[in-house]
C-alpha cells in the first residue's frame, strides 16, 4: 500500500528529489536482482561447459539442477520487468518540462559498457541473443553494448535489411568445433584464401619418370649436359559453400543457456559430419570432390570365393601394398564402425591355435587413442559405407587432399526480421570451404605393374 501511495503521489506531482530517491531505490534493487539472474545464468553456463570439456551429455541430476535455475531466473526476470517498467513510469512523471539534463543522484554511479576483447563486452552467446532480442522490440532501448562495439553492431539500413552481427570470438569457437580432433578435415592439407578460387601450378611426374619434366643423366666428364623442363599443370580450386538456417523461438532466446549449447555445438557438429561426408562422398558438383570419386583411388580386389560382408587379412595386405611407400607414415584407415568385428578377428593365419591377431584395439589416451592396424591409426567415421560395400574400410593419407576455406571463421549473422511476426530470429551460419585430392590420378611404378595411390579402397563383397 505504501508504495501504490507514493506512486500515486508521484503522478500528482511530488518534488523531483523524491522521484530520483525512489528511483535510487528501484535502480539499486535492479542492480540486485541483475546480479542474481547473472549468477544463476553463470551456473548453469559452469555445468554445460563441465560437460562440453568432457564430451558428455549432461547427466539426470544436472539437468533438475538446470531447470530449477531456470525457474529461479523466470522468476527474478519478471520483478526486473515489473520494476524497470515501475522506475520508467517514475521517470516520466518527474521529468522537468525543459529538457534539461538532470543531475546523477547522489551516491549512485553511471554505468559505462564494458567492449571485453572478442566478446563486445557479453559473457555468453546467449547474453547476446537476448539484447539482439530485446532491442528489436520496438520503443525498446537498445542495449549500448550493440552500439558501443563495431565488430557487435552492423546496421545495413532499416526493416528486413537490418541485423546484428554475432561477435567475433562466438565465431572463433565454432569454427574451433569445425576442426575438431574428429574431423577429417583436420587431417588434410589446409589452404586459406581471400577470394573465392585459388589455382596452384602441379606436378605430378614422378621421381623415375624418364619422359616427362625435369630429368636427370649420368654423364662423362666435359659432356654436354641435355637441358630438360618442369612439367606442370594448374590444379584450380573454387569454394563452395556449406550453410545453415537456424529459426530460434523468443522463449529459447530467453533461455541463455540452452541457446548457448544449442548453437555452440549442433550447428557446428551438423557441418562437421556434412563436411566429412563430403571429404569421402563428395561429387565435385557445387561440394567438395570425395575420395571415393577421386580418378586417384585405388580399388583393391576381394579375394576369390571370399563371402559377402567379410574382411580378410589378405584383403589388408593388398590395400596396404598398393598405398605409395611415402604415404604411409601419415596414412590412416577410416572404417565403418560396422567393420570392428570383422577386424578383431583378424589373424597373420585365420587356420593356426593359437591365432596371433593383425588388428590391435585401443588402450586408452595413455598409449594409443586409436585402434592399429599395419601399425597405422583406426578412424571410425559415420560416412564410411556399411560392411561389404566400397568405402567401409579405407587407407588414405588426407595430407595428399586439399580444404581450402574463405578466411578463417565461419560466418554466422543473426537477424530479428525474418521471421519476426513470429517473435522467432533466425541465426545463419555460412561456411564457405571445398576440397579436392592433388592427385590428378595413380601412379605406375618404377618396376611392376601394380599402380600405388594416396587412396586405397577395398572392392564391394
Amino acid at each position: 500500500m505504501r508504495k501504490a501511495h507514493i506512486l500515486g503521489s508521484t503522478m500528482l506531482g511530488l518534488p523531483s528529489f523524491a522521484v530520483f530517491a525512489m528511483a535510487g531505490e528501484v535502480d539499486e534493487r535492479l542492480k540486485a536482482l541483475r546480479a542474481e539472474v547473472t549468477a544463476l545464468n553463470e551456473q548453469i553456463d559452469a555445468m554445460v561447459a563441465e560437460a562440453d570439456e568432457a564430451d558428455v551429455d549432461l547427466s539426470d541430476e544436472q539437468l533438475e539442477q538446470i531447470e530449477g535455475l531456470k525457474a529461479k531466473i523466470e522468476a527474478k526476470q519478471k520483478q526486473i520487468v515489473a520494476r524497470e517498467g515501475v522506475a520508467a513510469t517514475r521517470a516520466t512523471a518527474g521529468r522537468h518540462a525543459a529538457s534539461e539534463p538532470l543531475a546523477p543522484t547522489p551516491g549512485v554511479q553511471a554505468v559505462t559498457p564494458r567492449i571485453s576483447g572478442g566478446k563486445g563486452g557479453y559473457k555468453s552467446f546467449g547474453e547476446f541473443a537476448r539484447a539482439v532480442r530485446a532491442g528489436s522490440v520496438p520503443g525498446a532501448s537498445l542495449d549500448q553494448r550493440l552500439q558501443a562495439a563495431a565488430t557487435t553492431y552492423g546496421n545495413e539500413g532499416t526493416g528486413a535489411d537490418g541485423g546484428f552481427l554475432v561477435p567475433t570470438e562466438f565465431r572463433r569457437d565454432i569454427w574451433q568445433k569445425v576442426l575438431a580432433e574428429d574431423s577429417l578435415a583436420a587431417r588434410c592439407d589446409q589452404l586459406v584464401t581471400g577470394g573465392n578460387n585459388l589455382t596452384v601450378p602441379a606436378d605430378e611426374t614422378t621421381p623415375w619418370d624418364t619422359t616427362n619434366g625435369i630429368q636427370v643423366y649420368w654423364d662423362s666428364e666435359a659432356a654436354t649436359i641435355t637441358a630438360s623442363k618442369a612439367a606442370f599443370e594448374n590444379k584450380s580450386i573454387r569454394l563452395n559453400k556449406l550453410t545453415a538456417l537456424v529459426p530460434v523461438t523468443e522463449e529459447l532466446l530467453e533461455d541463455a543457456p540452452g541457446l548457448d549449447s544449442y548453437l555452440r555445438a549442433r550447428a557446428p557438429i551438423k557441418m562437421q559430419s556434412k563436411l566429412n561426408t563430403a571429404i569421402l562422398r563428395g561429387t565435385g558438383v557445387g561440394q567438395p570432390l570425395g575420395v571415393l570419386n577421386a580418378g586417384s583411388l585405388i580399388t583393391a580386389a576381394a579375394e576369390g570365393g571370399q563371402s559377402a560382408d567379410t574382411i580378410l587379412y589378405p584383403n589388408i595386405l593388398k590395400m596396404w601394398s598398393r598405398m605409395y611407400a611415402p604415404c604411409r607414415s601419415r596414412a590412416v584407415w577410416l572404417v565403418n564402425q560396422d567393420c570392428e568385428p570383422q577386424l578383431n578377428a583378424l589373424a597373420f593365419d585365420a587356420t593356426a591355435s593359437p591365432k596371433i591377431p593383425v588388428y590391435l584395439p585401443a588402450n586408452g589416451l595413455a598409449g594409443s587413442p586409436y585402434a592399429t592396424l599395419m601399425g597405422r591409426p583406426v578412424v571410425p567415421v559415420e560416412a564410411c559405407s556399411t560392411l561389404g560395400d566400397v568405402g567401409d574400410i579405407m587407407l588414405v593419407d588426407l595430407s595428399q587432399y586439399a580444404i581450402m576455406t574463405k578466411g578463417q571463421d565461419i560466418r554466422t549473422d543473426v537477424s530479428m526480421h525474418l521471421y519476426f511476426d513470429q517473435a522467432v530470429a533466425a541465426y545463419r551460419f555460412i561456411f564457405r570451404v571445398t576440397g579436392m585430392p592433388w592427385w590428378g590420378s595413380t601412379i605406375s611404378p618404377q618396376f611392376g605393374t601394380a599402380t600405388r595411390s594416396w587412396a586405397v579402397a577395398l572392392a564391394a563383397r
